[in-house]
C-alpha cells in the first residue's frame, strides 16, 4: 500500500551531483528534525513534470517558506547527472529546490510508489505526489492522475497546510 498521512516516510540513499561528481544522500538524514516537501514525478524532461510540475514548486517556493517549510525536495527515478541538468534547464535549482535522483527506485518501491508503462519506456517509474514530512512523518500527501497536475502541484499544497 502506498504511504499514507502518518506513516513513516522509509530511508533510502539518493545521490545528488556535487562538485565532484554524484555523491550519496541518506534521505533520513535530510528529513530527520525538519519540515520538508518532498514530492516524486515520473521522469525529467517530461511534458507535465516539467510544463506543470516543477514550475508549480518553483512559483511557490516562498510560500512553503512562510509555512516553515525547511527544504523542497523532488525526487525521480532518473540519474544524477539528469536531475542536475533539469534543475538547472528549468529554473528549479536556481529557486532552491533540492533535486534527487533515484535511480534504482529504491525509495520510490520502498514507499510504493512505483508504476511502469513500457509503451512509453517507463519502468519503476515514480506516480506523481507531493508530501508533507515533519521529522519523517507524513502529515499531508496528494498524488495524482496520470498526466495530470492538479492535487500534487505546489499551489494544492500550501492550500493543504
Amino acid at each position: 500500500m502506498p504511504i499514507a498521512q502518518g506513516d513513516t516516510l522509509p530511508d533510502a540513499t539518493l545521490l545528488r551531483m556535487g562538485e565532484d561528481g554524484p555523491e550519496d544522500v541518506r534521505l533520513s538524514d535530510l528529513l530527520t528534525g525538519r519540515k520538508v516537501v518532498l514530492f516524486g514525478l515520473p521522469g525529467a524532461y517530461t511534458g507535465t513534470c516539467t510544463t506543470a510540475h516543477v514550475p508549480s514548486f518553483i512559483r511557490t517556493m516562498d510560500a512553503f517558506r512562510d509555512k516553515g517549510v525547511d527544504e523542497v525536495i523532488c525526487i525521480a527515478v532518473n540519474d544524477p547527472f539528469v536531475m542536475a541538468q533539469w534543475g538547472k534547464d528549468t529554473g528549479a535549482t536556481e529557486a532552491g529546490i533540492t533535486m534527487l535522483a533515484d535511480p534504482g527506485a529504491e525509495f520510490t518501491r520502498a514507499a510504493d510508489m512505483a508504476f511502469s508503462a513500457p509503451p512509453v519506456g517507463f519502468y519503476d517509474r515514480s506516480r506523481r505526489y507531493a508530501l508533507v514530512a515533519e521529522d519523517r512523518v507524513v502529515r499531508v500527501i496528494q498524488e495524482d492522475q496520470p498526466g495530470v497536475c492538479d492535487r500534487a502541484g505546489g499551489e494544492a499544497l500550501v492550500q493543504s497546510l
